[in-house]
């Protein structure tokens, strides 16, 4: 079995920025036990649906979940989140392969570059 290539850099530095958060990592932790939808994870994380919706918004951009819209009994739409499976292996030589795909803003003077 073959190993998944390493991530790109840009995608890395994206995942990594993801979960260096606490309120990220409580989401990815409660959807591992099982898949929610907003109103119900808000209460068992204790924050309130708009911060939830922000977080769960980038864990989304990131693809680390991903919902899907389902109709309650009673008529009502409701987004169900779950983890989406990954898994992140960082080691020196990964971080090293990905900074060859970094895209580096602007603002950053590549070496050498004139004046």
């Amino acid at each position: 079995m073959s190993s998944a290539p390493p991530p790109a850099g840009d995608d890395l530095v994206r995942v990594l920025a993801t979960l260096a958060n606490p309120h990220r990592l409580r989401v990815i932790a409660a959807l591992t036990r099982e898949r929610a939808y907003v109103s119900g994870l808000a209460r068992q994380l204790g924050i309130s649906r708009a911060l939830l919706q922000v977080h769960l918004r980038k864990l989304a951009a990131a693809g680390l979940v991903t919902a899907s819209l389902e109709l309650s009994e009673d008529g009502k739409a409701m987004n169900y989140y779950e983890v989406t499976p990954f898994v992140l292996t960082l080691t020196p030589e990964v971080i090293a392969i990905a900074v060859e795909t970094l895209t580096m803003p602007a603002s950053v003077e590549q070496p050498g570059a004139d004046r």
